[in-house]
């Protein structure tokens, strides 16, 4: 399993027409191979800038990489080159590979081979 993020630092202007534009978005990524789960996540308020992060899963990081060579990446992000830039710099990349997974008994878990997950 592979996590694909990336932090975006947005003008605290622009914070709420942000989230409104990733909320309004279509991402495609039901339709893509390999893909598990997405979050948007909106962290701490500082004075220059609200943090916010995409939190991608995969099965694969190849399946992430397939990912953003495809239409489906280029369709979902059309609107990122229009419009006034509300963030403060490009977003930062980060990607991981899972090497463990807890859940409580019950909730869905995403291990997928590769990785253990704790009894």
């Amino acid at each position: 399993m592979f996590i694909a993020t990336n932090r975006f630092k947005i003008n605290p202007d622009h914070h709420t027409a942000f989230r409104d534009r990733w909320l309004a978005r279509e991402t495609h990524l039901e339709t893509v191979p390999g893909f598990v789960a997405f979050h948007l996540l909106e962290g701490p308020k500082k004075d220059d800038h609200v943090l916010f992060v995409s939190h991608t899963i995969w099965q694969e990081r190849e399946d992430f990489e397939a990912w953003t060579k495809s239409e489906q990446f280029r369709a979902a992000h059309v609107q990122a080159a229009q419009g006034v830039s509300m963030a403060l710099g490009r977003p930062e990349f980060e990607g991981f590979a899972v090497v463990q997974e807890l859940v409580m008994d019950g909730a869905p878990g995403f291990l997928t081979s590769g990785a253990t997950q704790a009894a």
